[in-house]
């Protein structure tokens, strides 16, 4: 029988997976913990109940957050859903605008922002515009390429792939255009074609093989030409995938028909895609070649020019870019999601984005010491909690990365890169989260409750969601304005005490005394659990078959109800404390101190946690850290 001392002094691992149960030699072993739920892990080490979630708007139907930050004092939440857009001032709905994207299409869109514009694009939907003007003012159009002496300065190709050849009957005026094979349709009709050292406009299709067209800039002859181009966007070939700006440029990454291309406008001439004759400011287009063709999936400006492909990521350098002095060079090959736009996150100067399996999270990152990008798999350790990302957004302030999953959970990721801390916990609630997005410092959830679909914030004032708060002058015992919860058993906190639990009917609940101040919500449970007892160095761990709880000391701060499971069910341990003036009815003060408890018994099933604090009361929990004092037998 051997005694023993285990000292978690921090848990900045995480919930760490089953798969290394076996590595009590490593320092995330030390550091992680078998189940952590509805807690963040703060960057210092400690772990502390997450915030409760307050209702914004019930607006009954599904669709995707998007942030939109002019500047600190000027933000709105975008909620897109099937064909509408709708804007969010101060948590106020103040606009809403029809859009081209169906529920579906939303999955995919790509979007970058500049001031009071914010670019979207669709492979299979013109990429449209939309712009601020005022809080309730919101419009958008589709883009429009710079036009100058008849020549629409937007992207070019041959898609054809044989030679056929375009002749026309005149230089100028109006046209008739004839291919040398089956080529026309209806779709050509009002796009622009260039040949001959001109460009033309086409109004009408006689033919598979004839059209009809304006010319508006004066072509250099009648000769059948076979290097015309169409427009590289369009509804026959399909729209851009992704965009971004770097170095003063609009960035198009890819589109259906040419999707390993990239595009870079003229430099401060965003909508100027003319390559020109190639001098520093001018346009740039090039395709990435290599061993596969990869479609681009997402383009972002981090450090260098990024580019995420389904197979690789790549790094686009020249400082600045020019036609004459611009770079690529595959870095890394893991590969991007396909059949969902997830946008990468910068923190810290890494690019976090999601790997092309969907069960892993990569940071991107330069190694200085290689002069290359390096993709490390953040996830590694806790590789059973990321399953199928929905959406992804990072709250800078509290260090927590955000990732909705098709379970309905969200994956909480704790970053701190100076201080190699990356933890992992999972975030339930009474339904499902849908989607997540970060607006400068708040952090709003679309979630799936009953069928209905809310739009709630992080709040670090409550501690139950889909909550609503109210004050009154004259305290009292009927509240109403919770039909949102209506049927459900709510947790009420009323001026300050934990009251006893009702049943929402008919939007409102009765207090069995009045009160003046209310907040009203659905419970959620958290959890923290000890690992499987692993005694020994880094050299070799030792994992008894019996262990013996003899006593466990939690530090605490700021606490206002501790519950834990020591082996004999979960109990609640006293926190409240009376000095002179002490009043027994008085709502209790936080506990800031030790907490050392005592044990009784042995534990056989070394699959049971040796500890477990777990409660679902809507009250505030942080621990700093934990020690233990266990005899291990045969």
């Amino acid at each position: 029988m051997t005694a023993a001392s285990v000292i978690k002094t921090n848990f900045t691992s995480g919930e760490v997976s089953p798969r290394l149960y076996g590595r009590g030699d490593l320092r995330a072993y030390i550091n992680g913990c078998r189940e952590l739920k509805n807690v963040y892990i703060q960057p210092t080490g400690g772990v502390i109940r997450r915030s409760g979630l307050r209702l914004v708007d019930n607006v009954n139907k599904e669709g995707r957050l998007v942030s939109f930050e002019f500047n600190t004092d000027q933000v709105y939440l975008l909620f897109f859903s099937d064909y509408l857009m709708e804007v969010y001032t101060d948590e106020v709905k103040t606009a809403s605008v029809e859009t081209p994207w169906s529920l579906e299409q939303l999955k995919t869109i790509n979007w970058t922002q500049s001031a009071d514009t914010l670019m979207v694009v669709h492979p299979d939907v013109p990429p449209r515009k939309i712009t601020r003007t005022s809080n309730a003012d919101w419009s958008i159009e589709e883009w429009s390429f710079y036009e100058e002496d008849g020549f629409l300065c937007q992207p070019y190709n041959r898609f054809i792939k044989t030679d056929a050849t375009l002749t026309p009957s005149s230089t100028t005026g109006a046209i008739t255009l004839t291919c040398s094979e089956d080529f026309f349709d209806n779709d050509y009709v009002g796009l622009r074609l260039r040949l001959n050292d001109g460009e033309v406009k086409i109004n009408s299709i006689s033919s598979a093989n004839e059209a009809s067209a304006t010319v508006t800039n004066a072509l250099s002859s009648t000769s059948a030409d076979k290097t015309w181009e169409e427009p590289s966007f369009s509804s026959i070939r399909g729209y851009p995938v992704s965009v971004t700006y770097h170095q003063d440029r609009l960035v198009v990454g890819g589109s259906r028909d040419l999707p390993n291309r990239l595009w870079l406008s003229k430099s401060s001439d965003l909508m100027n895609f003319d390559l020109g004759e190639g001098l520093d400011d001018e346009a740039i287009e090039f395709s990435i070649l290599s061993d596969q063709v990869n479609a681009i999936k997402t383009v972002f400006s981090g450090r260098h020019l990024q580019v995420f492909t389904t197979g690789a990521e790549w790094m686009v350098t020249g400082d600045p870019l020019t036609p004459s002095v611009i770079q690529l060079k595959r870095q890394t090959r893991v590969g991007s999601l396909k059949n969902r736009n997830i946008p990468p996150q910068d923190i810290d100067g890494a690019t976090v984005f999601i790997s092309s399996n969907g069960k892993e999270l990569r940071e991107f990152v330069f190694a200085d010491v290689e002069d290359a990008y390096q993709s490390n798999d953040l996830a590694v350790l806790s590789e059973h909690i990321l399953k199928n990302p929905l959406d992804m957004d990072y709250d800078k302030n509290r260090r927590l990365l955000f990732i909705a999953m098709e379970n309905g959970k969200i994956a909480c990721v704790t970053n701190y890169r100076s201080e190699e801390v990356t933890g992992w916990s999972k975030l339930e609630t009474a339904g499902e989260f849908i989607s997540v997005c970060v607006v400068y410092d708040k952090t709003y959830v679309l979630v799936k409750r009953n069928e209905s679909y809310f739009i709630e914030v992080f709040d670090d004032d409550l501690y139950t969601d889909s909550s609503l708060t109210g004050s009154s002058l004259s305290p009292k015992e009927v509240w109403t304005g919770l039909e949102h919860l209506e049927g459900n058993t709510v947790k009420i906190i009323g001026d300050g005490a934990v009251l006893e639990e009702q049943e929402v009917i008919d939007g409102k609940i009765n207090l069995p005394f009045a009160v003046s101040n209310i907040a009203v919500g659905l419970s959620y449970e958290h959890v923290v659990s000890s690992l499987p007892v692993a005694i020994g160095t880094s050299a070799g761990a030792d994992y008894p078959q019996r262990v013996r709880l003899i006593e466990a000391s939690f530090k605490i701060v700021d606490t206002s109800l501790f519950e834990v499971d020591l082996g004999g069910g979960v109990k609640n341990i006293p926190l409240k404390k009376l000095g002179l003036s002490g009043v027994l009815d008085a709502v209790p003060e936080n506990f800031t101190g030790d907490l050392n408890l005592k044990a009784f018994g042995w534990i056989d099933n070394m699959q049971k946690p040796l500890w477990k604090v777990k409660s679902d009361a809507p009250l505030s929990l942080t621990i700093l850290s934990v020690s233990t004092k266990i005899k291990t037998g045969d």
